[in-house]
């Protein structure tokens, strides 16, 4: 398998120190090179620089491959510098234009802080997500949220919780349903996959009492995927979705809102979520969490999740072939 990327994220983060940990626990089963400015990589880290991601094949076991991309600043742990933000952005689009060039088979993305991107370098997405869509040429993509006990899908992502039922259609639902479904099959193996839908309201707006957006929005592009044989069911009451025995019964949930989605699966399985965009013409990963300020540069940074997320990518790079 060709090599992934890692991408740094912010250096001022715990992404470097999770990079270095996630080397030694994957060792050699997960090729991959870190794409970043070693002067923020911990000290005594066992890491060493090559010229080309293929080179990272060739890097001891457990020992990090760094393709350098040199920053202006050194990083502060916890203290995020404006002086960084532009390498950062620049690192992620470095890193989609050697996998679009076939020199790696995905990405794997450490944390960035959009804030911090924002009034450093005037990054105008609300995530990674949106601008790995955009330097795709601005591809419809889905946000997946997944765990050995549970896959979630939010419909609307990063927007105020006030927005969500105006920018919930019916339009927009199916787009996110139909690449959610050929995600599962194309990057899980999963021939039929069982698709549970979240209602928006409480009770799913039990029959239009308490909101019409089940029946108004939800319901008919169900129905209309259940005439095309899909295994679909919904709208359901998101408080009664996510019990183990419900979620023997899908492969995916796909919920209207942000924390609908990710509430669940960060309660079953904190550490171990893996962000995957699914749409890409790449494939894209992610551990689920934060820069986590607080810990960087401490040592005690949990690696599962970046873990997790490597050999989801890997995975995924095998099935596409």
């Amino acid at each position: 398998m060709r090599p992934l990327i890692m991408t740094c994220g912010d250096p001022s983060g715990i992404g470097p120190e999770l990079a270095v940990k996630a080397r030694g626990l994957v060792k050699g089963s997960v090729p991959f090179v870190w794409l970043g400015d070693p002067q923020h990589l911990p000290e005594r880290a066992d890491w060493v620089e090559v010229e080309s991601v293929a080179d990272a094949l060739e890097a001891a076991c457990g020992v990090l491959a760094v393709l350098r991309h040199d920053f202006p600043a050194r990083a502060v742990p916890g203290a995020p510098d404006a002086a960084n933000a532009g390498a950062i952005v620049a690192v992620i689009a470095r890193a989609v234009g050697l996998v679009q060039d076939g020199a790696a088979s995905g990405i794997v993305t450490c944390p960035i802080n959009k804030a911090a991107l924002k009034s450093g370098a005037g990054f105008g997405f609300p995530g990674h997500t949106e601008y790995l869509a955009d330097l795709a040429g601005g591809v419809p993509v889905v946000m997946m949220l997944a765990c050995e006990g549970v896959r979630v899908v939010p419909a609307t992502i990063h927007i105020p919780l006030s927005e969500v039922p105006g920018a919930l259609t019916s339009e927009g639902l199916e787009q996110c349903l139909r690449i959610t479904r050929s995600g599962l099959m194309r990057d899980f193996g999963i021939a039929v996959p069982r698709i549970a839908v979240a209602g928006l309201n409480p009770h799913a707006g039990e029959a239009g009492v308490m909101g019409r957006e089940e029946i108004e929005v939800i319901t008919p592009v169900l129905e209309r995927l259940r005439g095309e044989g899909w295994a679909i069911d919904g709208p359901l009451p998101a408080d009664t979705m996510f019990h183990a025995g419900a979620r023997a019964g899908y492969d995916v949930a796909v919920c209207m809102y942000h924390d609908q989605a990710l509430i669940p699966i960060k309660t079953i399985d904190f550490a171990g979520g893996v962000n995957v965009t699914l749409g890409l013409p790449f494939i894209r990963t992610s551990p689920d969490h934060g820069t986590a300020y607080g810990i960087a540069g401490q040592g005690v940074a949990d690696p599962t999740s970046l873990v997790a997320a490597l050999r989801m990518a890997a995975q995924m790079a095998e099935r596409r072939g």
